[in-house]
């Protein structure tokens, strides 16, 4: 079972789910399932899930959208996600899934799992919502081995100023409806700040609202030591 490391900071349990309202905890995973479970969205999630290998941590797992698009290099996959929802949401993925998956904890900032012991990380729109990402960022760096991956595909600030004029307008209707979810995340900014070093990174809308489409894509890595 996985274990954080000696003397970090204390982890709620693992079968614990924070207090929410009925719209978080049973409406809005239903909603982001069909908005984001759908077949275009997979093929951004295909895309995204290229070469994974052995065990990975997941963050934002949801219903488990990605579930049926893991290449066979992956083993196994350790889910972090709050909703228990979103876990019965997922039963149906996860009963026919030939990759076995265990729910390790509620909380992309506080990881419960052991300094370099997963060989790779997922996150598809996740670091939108994340409180502070960049504690999340630092747990992947901290819980990956070296030569380990981050695999992300995001949504957030847009270069262009008039669509982010709009995000900065409308992020706090957006973070009311969306479950803490920012428009104008600066996804950049915040790998390039990291520990994790950029490989690759693809920009790019999508169709939709122009304020939540703008995409990043790509990979960063854990330096070998």
């Amino acid at each position: 079972m996985p274990t954080r490391r000696a003397g970090a900071r204390p982890q709620l349990s693992w079968d614990y789910a924070p207090p929410v309202g009925f719209y978080e905890e049973q409406v809005l995973p239903r909603v982001i399932d069909v908005l984001l479970g759908n077949r275009r969205m997979a093929k951004l999630r295909r895309r995204t899930v290229e070469g994974l290998s052995g065990t990975v941590v997941e963050l934002g797992f949801g219903s488990g959208p990605n579930v049926p698009l893991y290449p066979p290099t992956v083993e196994r996959v350790l889910a972090v996600d709050p909703s228990l929802t979103g876990r019965r949401l997922a039963a149906k993925r996860l009963a026919v899934s030939p990759v076995p998956v265990e729910f390790v904890g509620l909380d992309g900032e506080h990881l419960p799992l052991d300094d370099a012991s997963v060989d790779d990380a997922l996150s598809t729109w996740t670091l939108c919502t994340i409180p502070h990402a960049d504690l999340a960022l630092r747990e992947v760096h901290r819980v990956l081995r070296p030569g380990g991956r981050l695999h992300f595909l995001e949504h957030g600030l847009c270069p262009d100023p008039r669509v982010a004029a709009r995000q900065h307008r409308l992020n706090g209707l957006q973070r009311r409806i969306g479950g803490g979810c920012n428009l104008d995340r600066d996804i950049a900014g915040l790998l390039e700040a990291s520990p994790l070093q950029v490989e690759s990174m693809s920009t790019f809308f999508i169709q939709g609202p122009k304020v939540l489409s703008w995409m990043y894509a790509g990979t960063a890595v854990k330096p070998a030591a």
